[in-house]
């Protein structure tokens, strides 16, 4: 049965909108916020457990409000609210018209099924969910095998992640753990580590990714700790031309994998 909600004061508006801010909160409630149709859809197809929906009838059409509900295969609360409601958590304003809370999956290395030649991406202290969010489409449009996350320093089911990556941090295992257990399950799955450095000696496509391999990526702030650069197998760099040494690190992540990808023929 629908519930219908009219009230800002409504103690679930203001939780929804104490989860938003505080990523404790998220934690300590063991819940996430999914905004849009795409995303609310994706997660639910991949097995996320969506436990409230709440929807505005004049920004989602009925037909739309209904294919979404018959993928769900578990229950949950469905609340009715107006625009003013809608437009006071929604981060894009009169869009969508759909918002869910979700419990998040802790997904492990055993949950990355290795293709014959897998292709990883691997972020260390990845601070700017935007830029996680963005490297999460570049990842999901090469159709790797996984994410990993070392040492993380943002949510990764941070609200604004979710929007950057629109929904794409669902699609694929993305798993959150410390550069070292990192490090050993690569040797032990004999995935050849690329770890992207500006004290590199060689190129980025002057290398083979043919073979299993992982790039690896550092905070645009601090690069890769000692840690990646005394234990990758190799360290590459992208050739900077201009004034600065830096690119953003999700243009970067796009530009190495889809060197691996072009040396794969675009094949795994």
């Amino acid at each position: 049965m629908t519930k219908l909600i009219t009230s800002l004061q409504n103690p679930l508006i203001k939780n929804i909108l104490l989860l938003e801010e505080k990523p404790r909160e998220r934690k300590n409630q063991n819940l996430i916020i999914i905004e849009g149709l795409r995303e609310i859809r994706l997660a639910i197809l991949s097995g996320f457990t969506v436990t409230t929906i709440l929807y505005c009838p004049e920004l989602i059409p009925n037909a739309e409000l209904d294919s979404l509900l018959s993928h769900s295969m578990s229950s949950f609360e469905l609340i009715e609210i107006p625009r003013e409601i809608f437009n006071k958590m929604a981060y894009r304003k009169d869009s969508g018209g759909v918002i869910a809370l979700a419990n998040p999956k802790r997904i492990l290395f055993r949950d990355i099924k290795l293709s014959n030649n897998p292709l990883l991406l691997v972020l260390e202290s990845v601070e700017k969910p935007g830029n996680l969010g963005a490297i999460l489409r570049t990842a999901d449009s090469a159709n790797l095998d996984g994410v990993i996350i070392c040492d993380p320093q943002t949510d990764i089911y941070n609200p604004n992640a979710i929007r950057a990556s629109i929904g794409c941090i669902f699609t694929m295992p993305v798993v959150t753990c410390t550069s070292e257990h990192t490090i050993l399950w690569l040797k032990n799955n004999k995935i050849h580590s690329f770890a992207t450095a500006l004290t590199a000696t060689q190129f980025y496509h002057d290398v083979d990714f043919r073979q299993p391999s992982a790039i690896i990526m550092g905070s645009e702030a601090n690069g890769l700790s000692k840690t990646w650069l005394d234990e990758a197998d190799d360290l590459i760099k992208i050739p900077m031309m201009g004034k600065i040494d830096s690119m953003n690190v999700s243009a970067s992540a796009a530009v190495v994998v889809y060197e691996a990808m072009r040396q794969r023929n675009f094949n795994f």
